[in-house]
């Protein structure tokens, strides 16, 4: 197999010729027709979330088919097309997962950040964690679905029954999600870096009602708003932006600090909460809905050896969309 590897931290994926992997006890092999760019990828190579295990294979939005089957991996058998996604293995026995939130495991592993991801041409997942999509779509327009559609999911979940809504930053989750909220009847508004007009009149296009830059108040209270851009400075913005009693989503698993605001901006019964990880069920409810919502992806496809560039891309936010590898 080949890959894209992470071995220290800051530095730049190198290929390797590895050779192809073998599932254990209730795993299966999966040969990558695409795998998304996320941008947790991305906190991932800048070494900005804890605990990373080097060398690791980033890449978590992971399409492709069955080649090989482990001993007591049931529910697929080769050929089978699934997703695997950002969350790879709960324990099953610990307080969470138990209550059922086992996007809170205590002892997780996240695809492509503590065990190895789809930035290759084979990966090996935990059967229980990856999910049969069939043969609707194509391959590079369903990989984002598998982390910035299922935490864009949970995140417009946790929003509640917004009618109003806000989306702050506009890249692969926000405009999966921004589709799903206008074909629910709601009314998106949408939230980008100051002067990315390109950004704003493609928010547009998929039906925001109103787009504009992240320090812009809206022409109208919002009754929830969603942060998916990782920058704090867009908290106290978009609890300015939201009603009394309205509510403000942290959709990202790292955020820069967040600076202090007066008490105010949250008094009134605001909220302020965070979105982490995803459960099964997520996927489930999620792909239920995709082919009924009609959903649009806009991607850039990179070959596997320029997983660099659309890392170096994303970073700088020249992307609409979605970036996609494929090997």
């Amino acid at each position: 197999m080949r890959a894209m590897v992470l071995s220290a931290p800051a530095m730049p994926l190198r290929m390797q010729e590895r050779h192809d992997p073998v599932p254990g006890d209730g795993e299966i092999r999966v040969k990558i027709s695409a795998c998304g760019v996320c941008r947790t990828d991305l906190h991932v190579v800048d070494s900005e979330l804890p605990g990373i295990r080097y060398p690791i294979i980033p890449g978590h939005e992971i399409v492709g088919h069955i080649d090989l089957v482990g001993i007591g991996a049931t529910g697929h058998q080769i050929g089978d097309r699934v997703g695997i996604p950002w969350l790879g293995y709960t324990c099953g026995v610990c307080r969470y997962c138990r209550l059922g939130q086992e996007n809170l495991c205590d002892r997780p592993l996240f695809t492509g950040y503590t065990r190895d991801g789809g930035f290759a041409t084979h990966t090996i997942a935990d059967a229980r964690y990856a999910f049969a999509i069939g043969e609707a779509g194509d391959d590079v327009s369903t990989a984002p679905l598998l982390c910035a559609g299922l935490i864009g999911w949970r995140s417009l979940v946790m929003a509640g029954d917004a009618e109003r809504l806000g989306i702050y930053g506009f890249g692969a989750a926000g405009h999966i999600v921004a589709q799903i909220a206008a074909w629910q009847g709601r009314s998106v508004f949408a939230f980008t870096r100051t002067g990315d007009i390109a950004a704003q009149d493609f928010a547009r296009q998929l039906g925001a009602v109103w787009a504009g830059a992240s320090d812009q108040q809206p022409p109208d209270e919002l009754d929830s708003a969603i942060v998916y851009a990782p920058a704090g400075e867009l908290i106290p913005l978009a609890l300015r932006a939201v009603r009394k009693g309205g509510r403000v989503v942290c959709a990202g698993i790292h955020m820069s600090d967040i600076p202090s605001f007066p008490y105010s901006l949250l008094w009134e019964e605001r909220q302020l909460m965070s979105v982490a990880n995803l459960t099964r069920q997520d996927g489930i409810d999620f792909f239920r809905i995709v082919p009924r919502a009609g959903i649009h992806i806009r991607t850039t496809t990179f070959p596997l050896d320029k997983a660099n560039d659309a890392i170096a891309m994303l970073r700088a936010g020249q992307l609409l969309g979605a970036a996609v590898l494929q090997p």
